[in-house]
Parts: structure tokens; sequence; C-alpha cells
């Protein structure tokens, strides 16, 4: 058997992405912010979470200033596998314990929705992301083939959800051509697209809203003031600054994931910083992709670290996995990824692999969403673990509604419960990889 070829990008897993490669939307020139500037709310990040608030709260009249720190769309959300799936990064019984089964069903009704937006977003600015319908969420060991019957059984019965289709043997190979997996569900609601150009397309909206956008404007400091004017008549505005300019807002919106890089310490806690790994491989031949994903659904499999995949528009595998906790590349990256591909799709031995590339993601102690208020004018939303493409558009589009005066959907997510990590600044990384390890060694049993 014949090992994958290097493609012509840097084998580096941070270097340039299929993504960028493929880029369709252009945004109007985004300068950085400069002098003293006034608008109605100030979001901080450029990602789907950002500018879905932005361009919800622009529909809604609001003056907006939007600063991200490097280019709109450079974290996760530009970088990711770009699958849009109902549901949330831990299974929905955590937050049936932790909310009650009535809330329980609002936030996985809310999940539903996030994909539906996701849709409506999409056709309704005419964003070229190449969005798919159809998601197998597969089996790798009869455990998980217990556990996902189970969560079919207990979604139809508690969730009145009936989306979701059990498939093995020949209907399974149906959609993905593989002995890897005894079973998995097919989930008619799911799909993936293009993350780049989609938020890309959001912000192109936004800025058709009158949104002003400002690239390369690092937040330096953030002071909260008070929302609305104070009993002498005098307003106390929130002020953001940067290094060359400030903002001075009614509202707030921290929009910035895995990367608030110490801007608010007592959000950083709550989070955990991830990076994750993907590879793309030349075009596949239609006979190729016969072969691999005949009905070009996006695949993530059961494991605890997890990985996934989907076909992009001109036909490549774009294959994601790997973490790494320490913002080191794992060693041994390249060769355990080529050697998956392999053994998943022997049809793909000697397919190039074109891309590498790596980003950012954060994780919540309960992988749960963390969604907030630091003041009663500053809102926050993070922590999506892995489910972020369409649960931050929703996110946003919650927060503006907020803003508005309609909180009543945001604070049920805001009441779901989240704790820092243990082991404080030094030593929650390692304990992070140890519990980690524990769980990568049940995968394998």
């Amino acid at each position: 058997m014949g090992g994958f070829r290097s493609g012509t990008q840097s084998e580096c897993a941070g270097s340039y992405s299929y993504y960028q490669a493929s880029q369709r939307v252009t945004l109007d020139p985004c300068p950085p912010l400069a002098g003293e500037q006034r608008a109605d709310v100030c979001v901080i990040g450029g990602g789907v979470t950002g500018c879905s608030a932005a361009l919800h709260l622009a529909e809604r009249g609001y003056s907006v200033i939007l600063l991200e720190a490097q280019t709109i769309g450079f974290g996760a959300s530009g970088r990711s596998g770009g699958q849009i799936l109902p549901g949330l990064g831990t299974d929905i019984a955590t937050v049936e314990k932790a909310l009650g089964r009535e809330q329980a069903r609002a936030i996985w009704e809310m999940s539903r929705e996030s994909v539906r937006l996701t849709a409506e977003l999409v056709a309704r600015h005419q964003i070229p992301c190449d969005f798919t319908q159809g998601y197998l969420h597969a089996a790798v060991k009869p455990r998980h083939v217990r556990e996902l019957q189970e969560f079919q059984a207990r979604m139809a019965r508690d969730y009145d959800y009936h989306a979701l289709q059990w498939l093995q043997g020949d209907a399974l190979r149906e959609r993905v051509v593989t002995d890897a997996y005894p079973g998995a569900l097919h989930d008619g609601e799911g799909g993936h697209l293009h993350p780049l150009n989609y938020t890309l397309g959001l912000a192109r909206a936004a800025q058709q809203a009158g949104v002003t956008l400002c690239e390369q404007s690092r937040v330096r400091q953030l002071d909260h003031g008070q929302s609305g004017d104070t009993p002498d008549g005098t307003s106390r505005r929130a002020r953001i600054h940067t290094e060359h300019g400030c903002v001075s807002a009614e509202f707030v919106v921290v929009a910035t994931n895995a990367y608030l890089n110490g801007l608010v310490a007592s959000l950083e806690e709550r989070i955990m910083r991830v990076a994750n790994y993907i590879v793309a491989t030349e075009p596949l031949s239609e006979a190729q992709v016969a072969q691999v994903l005949p009905q070009d659904d996006a695949l993530s499999d059961a494991n605890f670290v997890l990985d996934y995949y989907s076909l992009s528009a001109d036909r490549r595998l774009l294959y994601g996995g790997e973490v790494s906790y320490t913002g080191q590349e794992p060693r041994g990256l390249k060769a355990r990824m080529d050697s998956k591909i392999r053994r998943l799709f022997p049809v793909l031995d000697g397919v190039a692999i074109d891309y590498r590339w790596g980003g950012d993601v954060a994780i919540t102690m309960n992988r749960a969403p963390d969604l907030g208020r630091l003041a009663p004018n500053v809102y926050y939303a993070q922590g999506y673990s892995g489910h972020g493409m369409s649960l931050a558009g929703l996110a946003g589009k919650l927060v503006a509604e907020t803003i508005a005066g309609q909180a009543e959907r945001f604070d049920i997510f805001a009441a779901m419960p989240h704790r820092p990590f243990v082991g404080g600044r030094w030593l929650r990384t390692p304990l992070l990889v140890l519990a980690t390890s524990f769980y990568t060694l049940r995968d394998r049993l």
C-alpha cells in the first residue's frame, strides 16, 4: 500500500487553508479603528457570532461597530469542518439534568432553529458557501451502536425528534463506502458548508445593513460603563479601546470565543482553547466520490476525540481530527491523519493532500455553550465545543433580541451553569490532557 503524496502547500498544520484558496466572498475595505467613534453597539470579534449579532442588530436599526483583531473569519469560523448540526457539543441529557426537561426541550428546538437560520441567511443574502444537507453520526464499536440507538429512541420519545434514521449494512454503504462503521444515525436536518465563505457572507450582509467593520483592531481594554443615562442626566457608556482608537457604545457584545487573549479573565477561565486540524485532498474523480461519500453527507464518528469529514464543492475530501491542548502541533500528526484516511477509504491510496491547516476552538467543562452577561449592557457568547457553525449564528441573533428587550430565549441558555476549568492558569492544561488521555484510551477499547 502506497502512502499519500505531499501536495504543493506547506506541511505545517497552521498553513494556508483550502478555504482561503477557494474564497468567493469579498468585503468592502475594513480599515482599523482610528480615533474616537460612537455606536449603539460595539461587537468584539469577527466570527459567526459577531457577524450574526452585528447583522441582526443593524436590521433592527442599531448603529454597530465590529472590531476584529485579525481579519473576518480568522478563527474557527473560517477554519472549521463547516458542519451545520442540530444539538450541542454535549448530550442533551446534560442540559436536562441541569435545567429540567422543559428547558432542555426549548434548547434542543433552538438548536434546530440554528440550522434553519443558517439556511435562511445563506438564501436571503445569497452567500456562495455550498450549503448541503445530510449528516451521519457513525458508530466505531458495538458500545456506540447501543448508545446511538438509545439516543435515537430517546429523542423521538422525549423530544419529538424524528429526523434520525438508523443505517447499517448496505443502507449505510449507500452513504459512506467503508467497512469502518457497524452503523450510523443519518440526520436529514444536519449538513455542511464552506465556513469561511459563510462567515464572510454574513459580514458582507452586515456591511450592506450599515455595520462598520474594523479589521486589525485588537481590543486592549473594555470598560463596561452602564447602559442608559444616570440620574444626573449623564451617560455612562461603555468604552472599548484598541491601539489606535476607542468606541463609545451603549452595549457591548464579546464574541471572541477561543481568541479572548486575556481581555476578560472571568470568561477565559471558563473555556479551554483547543487546536484541531484538517487536511484537504486533491479533487477526487467521480469514481472515487462514488466509493467515499456518494450522497455528499457530512460525517463525524462517535469517539470522544472524534474525526469528521465531508466533500468540498470541487470534490476534495476535507478530513479533520486530532486535538492539541498545549498550542503545539501533535507529534506525528501528518502520518496519523494520512493513515486514518487510507484505512477508511483504500480507494484513496496515493491521492495527494493539497492543504493542511489548523485552528482553535473553545470548549467548556460541560461542553454546552456559555452565554451570559458581564454587566447589564455587556453580553457574551462562547464555548460552542465543536458545534459553533450553526449555534453561533443563533447566539448572535439571541443577543440582538436581548439588546432589543426580548431576553427570554437568551436567558434559557444563560441559565446553564458553567464552572471554571480546574487547576488554575498553570495546571488546567496538564489536567485536561490527563483526562482526555483516559477518554482516548476508552475510544480504543
